[in-house]
């Protein structure tokens, strides 16, 4: 094998070797982009991750829809009792004031 032959075939190589590298660096150039908006992906994902796992803390300690029931029934239930006592103490209201009078005059 004679030096000229050599230099060919080393040139072909060297050449065909530059031309993958082109092509690899042609083609990967999106990879690169690609990866740097899946990064932006996952970190946003983390956070909508976290974000629902706060709401669902916060949820489990919110009353049902049959607790507030429970709750407007009982509400309703206090507010007869204090209705029935308003009038009961309305009524010893009334009765304290006539003994005041009656002992105020007799006093005289």
């Amino acid at each position: 094998m004679d030096i000229n032959n050599f230099a060919i075939w080393s040139a072909a190589i060297l050449s065909v070797i530059a031309i993958l590298g082109h092509l690899k660096t042609f083609f990967g150039s999106g990879e690169a982009a690609n990866a740097k908006k899946l990064d932006a992906i996952e970190k946003k994902l983390i956070d909508h991750d976290r974000r629902i796992q706060t709401v669902e803390g916060e949820m489990k300690h919110m009353p049902s829809k049959d607790m507030v029931n429970d709750i407007r029934l009982a509400m309703a239930d206090m507010k007869g009792t204090v209705g029935t006592l308003t009038e009961t103490l309305a009524s010893v209201s009334r009765t304290v004031h006539r003994i005041d009078d009656y002992l105020r005059e007799e006093a005289k």
